[in-house]
C-alpha cells in the first residue's frame, strides 16, 4: 500500500525518534531563554536603604603609600588606582585562611593582587585605559595547563607604589529582591545542574559544547608567525621568527 497518497502519512520510528529529539531541544532552548529573562529582572531590581546600618565583615582594598600621597604623581596613579583597584571580603580581620599543611591545619593570609588584564580585555580596553597608563603594565605568558595554549596577561609592573588597608564593611544598602524570581531560578539552576544541561544547551545556542574561554586563545603549533607579516619585509624580519 502507497502510504504516499494518504492526506495523513503515518509517521516512521526514525521520524519519531527525530521529532522526540527535536522538542527536548526546543524544550531546552526555552529553558536557557528563561534563565536569562530571570537573570536580567533579577539584575535589574534597585538598590534599597536601611534603615539600621550594620557591619558585615572586613573588606580589604588598596591604597596609595605615605610617600606616594607626596609625590608629584600622586594624582596620577591615585586614577590609575581606581581602574585596578581589588576589593576582598573576610569575616575576620587577620584575612587568613585555614590550610591543611603536614597533616595539620594553618592560618594562611590570603593573596590579593591588583587587577590584571587579559589579551581580550586588554584589545577591548573597557577600562579607558591611557597610553601612558597602559606603559606601566608589562605583557606576561603563562602556559595553561587546560587548554595546553599560551595564557597573555598584563600585569601592572610597580605593585609597591600601593598597599593593601583593612576597614569594616558597612552595609548601608540591599537589593530588592523577588521571591518568586529567585524560587524559580534556582530550580531551573538545579535541574540544568544535576542532569548536566549546559553543553547540550550551549551547542543550540551559540553552536559550541564547550566555554567560550578557549576562543580567545590558538593553540602553539597552530601559530603561524609568518601570518601578519608582510611579503616586502626584509629577509632579517623573517630569520628573527
Amino acid at each position: 500500500m502507497d502510504t504516499l497518497a494518504w492526506s495523513c502519512r503515518i509517521k516512521t520510528a526514525r521520524r519519531k525518534k527525530r521529532l522526540v529529539k527535536t522538542d527536548r531541544d526546543k524544550q531546552l532552548i526555552k529553558l536557557a531563554k528563561r534563565s536569562r529573562q530571570i537573570d536580567e529582572q533579577l539584575r535589574s531590581m534597585p538598590m534599597v536603604t536601611i534603615d539600621k546600618p550594620y557591619q558585615r565583615g572586613w573588606k580589604r582594598t588598596f591604597v596609595l603609600t605615605g610617600d606616594m600621597k607626596q609625590s608629584r604623581k600622586a594624582k596620577f596613579y591615585e586614577v590609575l588606582l581606581s581602574k585596578i583597584n581589588t576589593v576582598a571580603y573576610h569575616h575576620d580581620k587577620s584575612f587568613k585562611r585555614k590550610k591543611r599543611r603536614k597533616c595539620r591545619y594553618v592560618f594562611k593570609e590570603m593573596e590579593q593582587l591588583l587587577q590584571e588584564f587579559t589579551a581580550h580585555k586588554w584589545n577591548a580596553n573597557k577600562a579607558n585605559l591611557t597610553d601612558e597608563e597602559k606603559s606601566c603594565f608589562i605583557r606576561v605568558e603563562t602556559i595553561d595547563s587546560n587548554s595546553r595554549n599560551i595564557k597573555v596577561n598584563y600585569v601592572f609592573s610597580e605593585p609597591w607604589r600601593y598597599t593593601l588597608k583593612v576597614i569594616p564593611h558597612i552595609v548601608t544598602h540591599v537589593k530588592l529582591m523577588d521571591a518568586d524570581l529567585k524560587s524559580e531560578s534556582l530550580v531551573i539552576a538545579n535541574h540544568i545542574k544535576n542532569y548536566d544541561l549546559w553543553p547540550r544547551i550551549n551547542l543550540l545556542t551559540r553552536g559550541k559544547s564547550y566555554s567560550w574561554y578557549y576562543r580567545y586563545y590558538e593553540r602553539q603549533k597552530y601559530i603561524n608567525k609568518l601570518k601578519n607579516k608582510p611579503r616586502y619585509c626584509s629577509k632579517e624580519a623573517y630569520l628573527d621568527l
